[in-house]
């Protein structure tokens, strides 16, 4: 049946798959340049943390350290959406990539020539954080105008599970870089694997880009940010989420090195292989966002479950390979949180104020952390590891379930519990409103 002239002019979306995006030339040569900087970027996490434990002995200076560099986004996060907001993101990137570099290289002359102190480490992880303060908003962006609003689902998991198969080779590489030759040469290698991600930028071609609105410069952005948050539930309350979990779920450095140190008396090695099997899990997690395609607010908030029910478990876990297989599932799940946060989000969100949005969703994921490590560090070092790890879970799980609760009851929802054979065990399902006949439907009003 024909529906008229033009009907079928509108070219029809292109089929989601689990690789869809990478068909993209421009993003493909962005998803490239990111598994080499990536990969640097996971090398300097162990040998920083690493450093700063050789230092000082103490969790609570790691705790400090991961504060230091996530406290600018904590402080001016919202300011960097606005900025990304305002400029062009392709440029803005280069910049911000080219600094990132910087701090790296700067932090292995240091170290190489065995002149590091504690302090220099808190200074370029401060520095750093300024700069990401900026680089994550822009990065957030400009998936979207590299694949498009049809592939930003899958885009975005693709960058995450880019990220983590990084996460498979840097923890290994670095725990074995460490031992052999000392860490400076993790952040050299760190310094210099941003050298793929700028020529990944300068190699795009920019007619292919769907370039994003741009905000003119006036006052009261960053007000007009916060309203239209407020004025949406469904972003407010899944950054509400993010922000509990980010703040005292995902304190990982200070976990994983106080267990190699504290509990197990091994070393970088062991601490690599740890953050390496976390990396496994969390590739998985990706993988299966990718594949569907889809970020619905059920799968959030049932994964913030079980990732802190999970994290109670491991922190008694009686060996250290049950403990170190608990971290696959928890690092499925922790991703699976990440990615369907910030693709519902950005979906969620008008193109004029999505830098401030994913700036906020950002500064509450991993600026509460200033907030949060300090704490969970402290916790660590005096009633010990397994005691941390037990409260960031347990916040983590209860979070997630009163968050469950508002937004079921926002959307009219309720949980169904079936244990027939064949029928779904949980569901959610409508509510239903005065009272029900005999015939198991709501009787009308007269």
């Amino acid at each position: 049946m024909s529906s008229g002239p033009g009907a079928d002019s509108a070219p029809a979306p292109a089929p989601t798959t689990m690789f869809s995006s990478l068909k993209i030339r421009n993003y493909r040569l962005y998803a490239i340049g990111q598994v080499v900087s990536n990969t640097g970027t996971w090398m300097q996490r162990i040998a920083q943390d690493w450093l700063v434990l050789t230092l000082t002995g103490s969790a609570s200076a790691v705790g400090i350290t991961v504060a230091l560099q996530f406290l600018p986004m904590l402080l001016f996060g919202l300011y960097g959406g606005v900025l990304a907001d305002r400029l062009p993101k392709r440029a803005l990137l280069l910049f911000t990539q080219s600094a990132m570099a910087g701090t790296g290289l700067a932090l292995a002359v240091l170290t190489l020539t065995g002149q590091v102190q504690v302090w220099h480490v808190y200074l370029t992880a401060f520095l750093l954080g300024l700069v990401t303060v900026v680089d994550n908003p822009a990065r957030q962006i400009f998936v979207n105008e590299m694949v498009g609003p049809d592939q930003l689902a899958n885009a975005v998991s693709l960058n995450s599970a880019n990220f983590q198969s990084a996460r498979l080779v840097g923890p290994a590489v670095a725990g074995v870089l460490i031992t052999a030759v000392g860490t400076g040469y993790a952040f050299l290698f760190n310094g210099l694997s941003f050298l793929a991600t700028v020529t990944s930028l300068l190699l795009m071609r920019t007619s292919e880009l769907h370039p994003s609105h741009r905000a003119p410069r006036a006052k009261g952005q960053l007000r007009e940010g916060l309203r239209y948050v407020s004025a949406h539930p469904e972003l407010i309350w899944p950054i509400v989420l993010v922000g509990f979990i980010g703040t005292f779920g995902f304190n990982f450095p200070i976990w994983l090195t106080a267990f190699v140190h504290d509990v197990y008396q091994s070393g970088a090695e062991t601490y690599g292989l740890l953050n390496t099997l976390m990396a496994v899990g969390s590739l998985v997690g990706a993988l299966l966002a990718a594949r569907r395609g889809t970020s619905k607010l059920s799968i959030l908030v049932g994964a913030a479950v079980l990732f802190g029910a999970l994290e109670v478990v491991a922190a008694f876990a009686p060996s250290f390979w049950l403990f170190a297989a608990l971290l696959v599932p928890i690092g499925m799940f922790g991703l699976t949180v990440n990615v369907t946060a910030n693709s519902s989000i950005q979906m969620a969100t008008d193109p004029a104020v999505r830098g401030r949005v994913m700036s906020l969703f950002m500064m509450v994921f991993v600026g509460g952390t200033p907030l949060g490590a300090p704490l969970v560090g402290w916790i660590t070092d005096v009633y010990g590891p397994r005691i941390g790890f037990a409260a960031g879970g347990a916040v983590s799980l209860l979070a997630a379930l009163t968050i469950g609760v508002i937004l079921a009851r926002s959307a009219g929802v309720r949980l169904k519990l079936d244990l027939r054979p064949g029928r779904p065990h949980l569901a959610l399902v409508p509510k239903q409103r005065g009272p029900v006949t005999r015939e198991g439907s709501p009787a009308r009003a007269g």
